[in-house]
């Protein structure tokens, strides 16, 4: 149980409120803004305006997926109003007080070391990450279907990486029926990617196996999906981008093409966004427990 620990959330989608009810159950004393414009109500926690004040007295700080924008700017899609975070909100945090977010950019990130503040990006862990990459290979399949002619039973398909993303994508199209192509980068995702009836092949030479497939699905974060990948490409062949933005992809070049390339990042939220709540509230749930506990034992 959470009874006792003030916890504010401010801004989100509907994610957050799967996390607001998972906090509200376990006893956890809420505080939120930027829900002024939803209509249903939810019970055990507090709807308050946007100020300094409430930042006072805080254990845990929840911001949404992308914690705020490069001027501190929180995404709301429940409000009209602005919300900006600045030095004078963060002045006001305890020092105990932890900040969690999806994942932090540089604004977000100087505010918390100039006030000395811990920063737990939930994107960046092992398990967040695995859960979520299932609504994700859901939702690229839906595009995938969506966005060509043929049935992925059958299909040749590619994924490039073979982290917690492109393992599921993989694993997900190879249980369709694709005959799956995946590009790695480590010997031993290579043997994996083997021994799980996958052709693995090293990302240096991705340009000698593009030339017969009909979907590519990317996951690595820098430019790998050039121009001189995309003129080998079939021009059948549908790109879905998995990667954070920008991508990992030439979209200027797929498009002078003629081949339909999409940026896709952010699908839990986009397609499954109560099951990408739920992950994210077990998980926030957990490490905010575990924070009070080791406050309370004095570490």
């Amino acid at each position: 149980m959470l009874t006792g620990v003030r916890v504010l959330l401010l801004g989100g989608d509907a994610r957050q409120l799967e996390v607001i009810r998972k906090l509200t159950e376990l006893d956890a004393s809420v505080t939120i803004s930027g829900f002024d414009g939803l209509h249903s109500s939810l019970d055990g926690a507090v709807q308050a305006e946007f100020e300094e004040q409430l930042f006072e007295a805080v254990d845990a700080l929840l911001l949404p997926a992308v914690g705020t924008d490069d001027q501190g700017i929180i995404h709301a899609v429940f409000s009209d109003r602005e919300m900006q975070v600045t030095e004078g909100h963060f002045s006001k945090l305890p020092k105990h007080c932890t900040v969690y977010t999806g994942m932090a950019k540089s604004y977000l990130r100087q505010l918390c070391e100039k006030h000395s503040l811990s920063l737990v990006e939930l994107f960046d862990r092992d398990d967040v990450a695995i859960y979520n990459s299932i609504p994700t290979a859901e939702g690229a399949l839906m595009m995938a279907i969506q966005n060509t002619d043929i049935t992925i039973h059958g299909s040749s398909s590619m994924v490039l990486g073979f982290g917690r993303t492109g393992f599921t994508m993989a694993r997900t199209l190879k249980g369709l029926g694709s005959k799956v192509k995946v590009g790695v980068r480590r010997s031993e995702h290579f043997a994996r990617a083997a021994e799980m009836g996958f052709e693995p092949f090293y990302i240096s030479g991705l340009l000698q196996h593009v030339s017969n497939i009909d979907l590519l699905f990317n996951t690595i974060p820098t430019m790998i999906v050039t121009a001189q990948i995309i003129a080998n490409l079939p021009s059948r062949a549908v790109i879905i981008d998995l990667a954070s933005k920008p991508g990992g992809t030439d979209f200027r070049f797929a498009e002078k093409r003629g081949i339909k390339a999409m940026l896709a990042p952010g699908l839990p939220g986009i397609v499954a966004p109560k099951t990408a709540g739920r992950i994210m509230a077990d998980c926030l749930s957990q490490l905010i427990l575990d924070d009070t506990i080791k406050r309370g034992n004095g570490i």
